[in-house]
């Protein structure tokens, strides 16, 4: 496997360190631990999107969303019922978890949800008024306002 050194980008670059170091944890990223649970992220408006991860088998109480330092962290830890269980084939999984995603300026968690094994985490990307695109009007001056002023140390034509 390759790995990349990113050390010319933080010598050349002021404010753009997070994107550097989400270059180096994704390049760096377990495989194996990527899988598990499997999720989607959909958009589903203009600046929303929906986050949905497979949660079979946890119960709203056994999940824990947060949003910290520009991630958001999914985290699951199921709590034993006390009931043992003989199980003859176990294929759903529901092993302890902890998933993160990496959130863009702006962007924030309006809501979650659990309904059937699925766990729906909402977000809208809200753009500052200062960065919004905003339009600027022209003046155009008035040809009263216009004074041409002309020199009159320079000769007239056929003056000598």
């Amino acid at each position: 496997m390759r790995t990349y050194d990113f050390a010319p980008l933080y010598r050349a670059t002021v404010g753009f360190d997070r994107i550097a170091d989400l270059l180096d944890r994704a390049l760096t990223a377990d495989a194996s631990t990527a899988a598990y649970p499997p999720y989607n992220i959909e958009k589903t408006g203009d600046h929303a999107y929906r986050i949905s991860l497979a949660v079979a088998g946890f119960a709203p109480d056994d999940l824990n969303v947060e949003v910290k330092e520009g991630a958001l962290h999914v985290t699951a830890r199921r709590t034993e019922d006390g009931e043992e269980r003989t199980f003859l084939h176990r294929g759903i999984a529901t092993r302890a978890f902890e998933r993160r995603f990496a959130l863009a300026d702006h962007v924030r968690v309006t809501g979650a949800t659990h309904e059937y094994g699925m766990l729906h985490i909402d977000l809208v990307r809200e753009m500052p008024e200062a960065l919004r695109p905003r339009r600027i009007e022209i003046g155009r001056a008035n040809a009263k306002d216009v004074q041409v002023e002309l020199a009159t140390d320079t000769p007239q034509i056929g003056q000598a």
